[in-house]
């Protein structure tokens, strides 16, 4: 059999390589309905499977049996080996493929265990998650059949070596030299080393006992050793052959040769001896590679002859050649003629963003529909891109598969778990709203009552100063229920029992992660299950998704106690991503018959009547590749391990075989995921060769325009006019605040929001304190210094109590709080300095009441002194910026002068009556032109306008008295004031966005 000449074909790239591997087959073996019986096909992978299975039902009709079809598993080692081949009896002592979850886990285990002197021990998260990679060489060795000893040839080599690969190969090597003894224990073995192990057995028994019927493999282009024997053993059979998928027997020699040369014995896979570096990245270097170690020349490669419906153009086929010519060699490009033929039925488009893509693309595969029987299909390895367009078309009822499945951390469960997990690590309210509003949570017919309760619990947890944790939610629930006046008093008491259940419920189940402390990741992930079945009252398990979920949960409950020892809580959500991510869950078939969205290796050896090119951005077809963190690039090299970059080769290799197509549209993003993208290298070589390639339309419009304009009104856009409500009499109210006068002085419409129709803005929802929160804080911090005598003792007992305070996260301790302090401290100062000049507080957060001209004027001082001549100073705290020295006397800042009137009236509770000396603003930020860490900034001076305190409270008053009588007393128009220019609070409602900066054309109606 080794002197046999091997019987090796090629489909070329622009045949529909199932389709013509179905006609060709028929044509040699259908004698009658049980010719093709007889025979047996292997197959790369499931997907190359079905799309057989589908070719042959095309082209047989009816009553025709086919070959028995078997998958050897791709090169990815994604898809497990089902060896089909011929009955095997596993009595012979070949152990079984230990699972992917607990060969991970026990890596996880012996990174934690095996460190080499001298170097940082690797624990917890941080092992998991660098067993993959572990996990990935280790398969790698075993497809590349590099053997121990060859590891120990490298150590010479590791000098020239950066020291943190250095570093990293000396854990390698430890850690590969003991994993064998650690697997063999389990009586387990690698998959990569069974498939091997499988591979070579029936390699050597076909060889022994060639099968008595027609064997084929077809559409296989991994150039493992291993599978490289048993395709020359098939190909050397009397009635075998391999057929290979768009091998380029028409590129020049000197191109072919360009690729790298390759010498190969199949008894002795490494005997390659690579001159210059290979040219990893050309699509056809892997089949060359797969040649060279099958002892195939090209030109022992026949073309296959069998042909189908779904065949692209003759033409594209040179013209693909041409597009991937080696560098060297793209100077004939400039030679190539007329290019037309090998471009035509190929289109482009071109989309502002990647939302836009979507958009078009869910157009044309709806258009596509519109043709009887004509099929389309999107082929990208973007699943971001291919999630949006499924959902693009289910606004047309139109359900489509993505083939390449959905990760099982995106999938409804899987999100669930890791929001979960997220808010166990980190108490966030924000989070625990998120989590208790999701879907899966109490799905049925109790979840309208469960929302409801939700909103209530949103609602309360609003506000300033939120202790966080389970006793922080606890206590503001009990302190909103117990103050009537307090917003969210209501939900507060609707909401009391029911979040004592939450809390009995999915809080005890949360309380390994509470302790805070390092835990086993068993226990980790069995509190997150049992709060997961709490959550969902087991829901979460049911369909596809939560069975895939489930048994994820099973296999680590298998694996027992392997993995990390100990895994921090705040770490264990990032290494539960890590191992959702790998996870794909593929949905059940089920959807529209003619469209499809495939990913790179489910298109592999498919086609449909029009091929979507999606995502051609670089980074995203070819994706960018992730560096090994075990394995330098030269070291790869030196072990014969395949470059990253042979990825891009492979990611080329498919888009020529999808562009071969008769119809196709290649498709871009100008931004994806909001920032700019750049083309990718196959749109760039594309463009380069055949120039701006026809714009994609749709019955003569462009697709990226439709897509632009698919979700904007039909006709003229009229933008609002600015508002100006003039509310009746009866609706204004009676009485105002002195901060109230500002607001109506600055900003007419956002008095009008705020007071009139009582649009009050919600609170934000935050773990940390907000700004608002820290100012009232500090309020409360001076008002407490200063009832407690404001002496020196007491500041330092207000300070300790305000750095403890439990409402205060790490940031504001570590941020805040040392800016504020020393504010603090100066403050402090001032008032006993100014207690040495006969200066003294005497009320503190006091409010004054009184009617003027009709309206009932009220305010709240924070602080009130008593000067040594009787007369009396309002001061205000700022932990902002004081309002400029101006805003006094143009009567934008009247709040001052409105407390000292109400001050010098006595209508100021507790303060008797005196005249007003001083109105200052004292801020508690550093001033640093001044050096100091405050300033007093007073409403008026001999540098400022307003002269003296009494002119400032006499403008305040005028200003009070015109403000009323125009809004209050009058019919003035509460319209946007000059704070428009700054966002507000109010911007969306007022619609700011439409009518601000178009001119004087204020006209609106009144509303």
């Amino acid at each position: 059999m080794a002197d046999a000449k091997p019987t090796v074909f090629s489909i070329p790239v622009q045949r529909a390589f199932a389709d013509a591997l179905a006609a060709g087959l028929i044509a040699r073996y259908a004698d009658g309905a049980l010719g093709l019986a007889q025979g047996l096909i292997i197959l790369p992978s499931n997907r190359a499977r079905s799309a057989v299975q589908a070719a042959f039902v095309r082209a047989g009709g009816s009553g025709l049996l086919m070959p028995r079809l078997a998958v050897i598993g791709d090169a990815d080692l994604d898809e497990s080996v089902a060896l089909a081949l011929d009955p095997i009896d596993e009595s012979d002592g070949i152990p079984p493929a230990i699972d992917a979850l607990k060969r991970r886990l026990m890596l996880a285990g012996l990174i934690e265990k095996q460190n080499p002197a001298g170097e940082e021990p690797i624990t917890g998260a941080a092992a998991f998650q660098l067993a993959e990679g572990l996990g990935r060489v280790i398969d790698q060795l075993h497809y590349e059949e590099v053997v121990p000893a060859r590891l120990a040839d490298i150590e010479s080599a590791l000098g020239d070596l950066a020291g943190h690969w250095q570093a990293s190969w000396r854990r390698l090597s430890l850690l590969v030299d003991r994993w064998p003894k650690l697997l063999a224990a389990t009586g387990h073995i690698d998959r990569a080393d069974r498939r091997n192990r499988l591979l070579g057995r029936v390699t050597k028994g076909w060889r022994v006992a060639p099968p008595a019927r027609f064997v084929v493999a077809a559409g296989v282009t991994t150039a493992a050793p291993a599978i490289a024997r048993l395709l020359r053993t098939v190909a050397d059979l009397a009635d075998g052959m391999v057929v290979l998928p768009g091998l380029d027997l028409g590129m020049a020699t000197e191109e072919w040769d360009a690729l790298g040369s390759v010498k190969a014995d199949p008894e002795k896979p490494h005997a390659e001896q690579f001159g210059e570096r290979p040219l990893e990245t050309h699509p056809q270097y892997h089949l060359k590679l797969l040649l060279g170690r099958m002892g195939v020349s090209r030109e022992e490669v026949q073309p296959w002859d069998a042909t189908s419906p779904f065949d692209g153009p003759d033409a594209r086929a040179p013209f693909t050649s041409l597009l991937f010519a080696p560098a060297a060699y793209t100077a004939r490009w400039q030679q190539a003629g007329d290019l037309g033929p090998g471009i035509a039925g190929v289109t482009a488009a071109v989309f502002a963003d990647d939302g836009q893509e979507a958009q078009g693309i869910a157009l044309m595969m709806r258009h596509a529909l519109e043709t009887p029987a004509r099929t389309a299909a999107l082929v990208t390895p973007d699943r971001a891109l291919a999630t949006r367009v499924a959902a693009a078309l289910a606004r047309w009822d139109i359900s489509v598969d993505d083939s390449a499945g959905q990760p099982l951390g995106q999938t409804p469960p899987g999100a669930l778990l890791l929001a979960l997990a997220e808010f166990a690590a980190a108490f966030d309210p924000v989070r625990l709203v998120a989590l208790l509003g999701h879907p899966l949570v109490r799905a049925g017919e109790a979840r309208l009552g469960w929302l409801d309760q939700v909103r209530r619990l949103d609602l309360v947890l609003r506000g300033p100063g939120l202790v966080p944790g389970w006793e922080g939610v606890a206590a503001r629930i009990v302190e909103r229920a117990a103050d009537p006046k307090a917003r969210g008093h209501g939900e507060a008491t609707l909401i009391a029992e029911w979040w004592a259940d939450v809390a009995a419920g999915l809080g005890a189940a949360l309380v390994p992660f509470a302790a805070g402390a390092a835990a086993p990741p068993p226990v980790l992930l069995g509190a997150l299950q049992a709060a997961l079945g709490w959550l969902t009252d087991e829901g979460a398990w049911t369909g596809h998704a939560g069975r895939a979920l489930s048994e994820l949960f099973d296999r680590w409950a298998l694996a027992k106690g392997d993995g990390p020892a100990l895994v921090a809580p705040a770490d264990f959500p990032a290494m539960l991503t890590d191992l959702l991510s790998g996870e794909s869950v593929r949905p059940p078939y089920g959807g529209h018959p003619r469209l499809f969205i495939w990913g790179l290796l489910e298109a592999r050896l498919q086609r449909a009547d029009v091929m979507i090119l999606g995502g051609l951005d670089e980074g995203r077809w070819p994706q960018q590749q992730s560096p090994d963190p075990w394995l330098a690039p030269g070291i790869r090299r030196m072990l014969g391990l395949a470059a990253p970059e042979r990825q891009q080769g492979a990611a080329a290799h498919d888009f020529a075989g999808a562009f071969a197509a008769r119809k196709v549209v290649v498709t871009r993003a100008m931004r994806c995921g909001g920032d700019p993208a750049v083309a990718s290298r196959f749109w760039l070589r594309l463009a380069a060769l055949a120039g701006e390639l026809p714009e994609a339309r749709l019955d003569g419009e462009s697709v990226a325009v439709l897509a632009a304009v698919l979700d904007v009104p039909p006709g003229p856009i009229v933008p609002a006019q600015m508002p100006q409500p003039q509310p009746p009499a009866e609706a204004r109210p009676g009485q105002i605040s002195v901060t109230g006068v500002d607001l109506l002085a600055k900003d007419p419409y956002g008095f009008y929001a705020g007071r009139i129709l009582r649009l009050s803005v919600l609170d934000p929802l935050r773990a940390g304190p907000d700004p608002r929160w820290l100012g009232t804080r500090v309020h409360a911090f001076l008002e407490a210094w200063q009832l407690a005598g404001a002496t020196p003792e007491a500041l330092e007992i207000e300070l300790g109590r305000l750095l403890d305070d439990p409402a205060l996260d790490a940031l504001a301790r570590a941020f805040w709080f040392p800016r504020i302090e020393p504010a603090l401290r100066w403050a402090a100062e001032r008032v006993w300095a100014a207690r040495a000049e006969g200066r003294e507080p005497i009320a503190t957060e006091v409010t004054g009441v009184h009617e003027l001209a009709g309206i009932r004027l009220s305010g709240k001082a924070d602080r009130i002194d008593r000067l040594a001549d009787g007369s009396l100073a309002i001061v205000d705290y700022k932990t902002g910026a004081a309002p400029s020295g101006s805003a006094a006397f143009d009567g934008l800042d009247n709040q001052l002068g409105l407390l000292g009137l109400l001050a010098e009236m006595g209508k100021v509770d507790g303060v008797a009556a005196g005249p007003i000396n001083a109105l200052e603003y004292w801020s508690l930020k550093a001033d640093r032109a001044k050096g100091s860490d405050g300033s007093i900034s007073p409403t008026h001076g001999s540098r400022r306008k307003l002269k003296t305190a009494e002119e400032a409270v006499a403008r305040a008053y005028d200003a009070f008295a015109e403000l009323t009588a125009a809004y209050l007393l009058g019919d003035g128009v509460f319209a946007p004031g000059d704070n428009a220019k700054r966002f507000t609070d109010y911007d969306q409602l007022m619609r700011r966005d439409e009518w601000f900066g178009r001119g004087n054309d204020l006209g609106g109606d009144a509303a």
